[in-house]
């Protein structure tokens, strides 16, 4: 005879009913643009009304955290004397120059090491060495051989984010499909017109994410040069401020600092989607 629990069968609960998928939390899977952009407004309304309630609170001193409203008035007198725009024209030069060296020969440096393993042999070792050493150590030696003028700046920049580039760059081309590859070789194609038609062109959205993350290191490093004899540029401005407790200008200098390097970003995703827009879409 059968037992009254025999026709009961117990099954697992189905994981996708247990958490199932919302807007929010769906993965890989592109959100409304209306939530985006309710999402990308909170991230700054949010902080923003956190600091300005700690600061009207009377928790912490004016001198360790200033009002929103008294970083906005630094910013407008910095504006109105010159001194921010001037500043800001002298980090942003130095950032683009030390950079953009930088990138001259990380890109096709980068290149070549993922296309030819004999290149990579030879110069992967000295960069895994070199990437380790950290670029402000090079101060010394800079100034010794250059000087304290704007060679140092420029070239500590470079130094700082050209191993870093290149190894990004050399990862992006190790992971070009072979099969691509094959198949060019196949329909005819020689060696430079694989490596200046395929794979150049198939990895030139990761160059460009890879340039776009660095640059963010190229500001670190023109705030550090700029504390070593400089006369002018934000790093200089922080430092000045620091001297005199003026924590309502160290905290305007920073907000510059992010404001240029989110146009600087924005303009790098703006490249992408002009130049790889088969990639984009």
């Amino acid at each position: 005879m059968d037992s009254p629990l025999s026709n009961f069968q117990v099954s697992a609960p189905d994981p996708r009913k247990m958490l199932s998928p919302t807007i929010f939390w769906r993965i890989a899977d592109p959100i409304p643009r209306a939530l985006a952009w309710i999402l990308m407004t909170l991230s700054i309304v949010l902080p923003f009304s956190l600091w300005w309630l700690i600061a009207s609170s009377g928790v912490v001193a004016p001198l360790f955290l200033p009002s929103p409203g008294q970083v906005g008035g630094a910013l407008q007198r910095l504006w109105s004397n010159g001194s921010l725009l001037k500043d800001s024209t002298a980090s942003l030069m130095r950032v683009l120059c030390g950079f953009s060296l930088a990138a001259l020969i990380s890109i096709p440096l980068g290149i070549l090491m993922g296309t030819f393993t004999s290149v990579r042999s030879l110069a992967e070792p000295l960069i895994g060495i070199v990437r380790y050493m950290p670029a402000p150590a090079f101060i010394p030696l800079l100034i010794l051989y250059f000087g304290l003028g704007e060679t140092p700046k420029i070239l500590l920049i470079s130094i700082g984010t050209l191993f870093f580039n290149t190894l990004m760059v050399m990862d992006a081309v190790k992971f070009v499909p072979k099969e691509l590859i094959e198949t060019t070789y196949t329909l005819g194609g020689r060696r430079r017109q694989v490596l200046l038609q395929v794979i150049t062109p198939y990895v030139l959205p990761n160059i460009i994410d890879a340039c776009r993350v660095n640059m963010a290191a190229s500001w670190n490093l023109v705030i550090v040069s700029e504390l070593v004899a400089a006369t002018e540029g934000l790093g200089r401005r922080i430092s000045v401020a620091q001297r005199f407790l003026r924590t309502d200008e160290i905290f305007a200098g920073l907000i510059t600092i992010g404001l240029i390097g989110l146009m600087l970003d924005l303009l790098f995703r703006l490249l992408s989607r002009v130049a790889c827009r088969w990639a984009v879409e």
